[in-house]
């Protein structure tokens, strides 16, 4: 069996974290391997991959099989199009500086791809935690609101017991009692 280029999970339940690997063919998924290339972090947003490009460009040309994901892993970083160059230029259909021009613009294009795509989850992320915010605070808002009448509905009624008693102490009638008093007679 040829060397295969894959992934040994880690990581916790639910929590994923990967290791790029060389390994036999034949052996278990997260058994013993040849190199450690590099990591993979599905989790973040972009997946955070870190990879020892110039290895794995080697291992790919002495004819190591990567598995669907390390493959689509490896196109990303652009390790695969860097061979594909190379290719180009060991049967001299390009030379080593256009192949350097050509992988340092998809480079730059893809970096600012990535860049674009980080800017854009931070502003989506600022947006969110202010809408939060806003929506915080008219809670709260609303929540003083309510405090603030139930409050002056309870100095209102003990204002008016307080009336009362004063009422009743000076001999009077309530107000209330009074305007009664003459539908009764």
């Amino acid at each position: 069996m040829p060397a295969r280029i894959r992934l040994q999970r880690h990581g916790k339940k639910n929590q994923p974290f990967y290791h790029i690997v060389v390994a036999d063919g034949r052996a278990p998924r997260d058994g013993k391997f040849i190199e450690k290339l590099g990591t993979y972090n599905p989790l973040t947003n972009p997946a955070t991959i870190e990879l020892n490009f110039d290895s794995a460009v080697n291992w790919i040309k002495n004819g190591a099989q990567p598995s669907d994901t390390v493959r689509r892993i490896l196109s990303y970083k652009g390790v695969l199009l860097r061979r594909h160059l190379q290719i180009g230029v060991e049967k001299g259909a390009i030379s080593q500086e256009v192949a350097d021009v050509r992988f340092n613009e998809w480079l730059q294009a893809k970096e600012a791809k990535i860049n674009s795509k980080k800017s854009d989850v931070e502003n989506e992320v600022r947006n969110t935690r202010k809408a939060r915010l806003e929506a915080e605070k008219k809670a709260n808002e609303t929540k003083a609101a309510a405090v603030a009448a139930k409050r002056q509905a309870a100095a209102e009624a003990e204002a008016a017991a307080k009336a009362a008693a004063e009422a009743a102490e000076n001999g009077e009638a309530p107000a209330a009692e009074a305007e009664e008093a003459p539908a009764e007679a």
